[in-house]
């Protein structure tokens, strides 16, 4: 955990794709599920930004 921590601090691409792969996961289950339409109505929001932050973080150093 301290590893992963040390490597969202010193900007590192491995810990912040793996951050931009979990949002864009949390906002297709948020897409998905049938229960709360708040969650549906911010799927796509956190999917995009999801996306997005894996387009620049992939630019990241190793």
């Amino acid at each position: 955990m301290s590893e992963f921590i040390n490597g969202i601090l010193r900007l590192r691409r491995g810990p912040w794709e793996m951050l931009a792969s979990v949002l864009i996961a949390l906002g297709v289950v948020m897409l998905m599920q049938p229960v709360a339409i708040w969650l549906y109505t911010y799927s796509f929001v956190v999917t995009l930004v999801g996306t997005i932050m894996f387009i620049i973080v992939s630019h990241f150093p190793e």
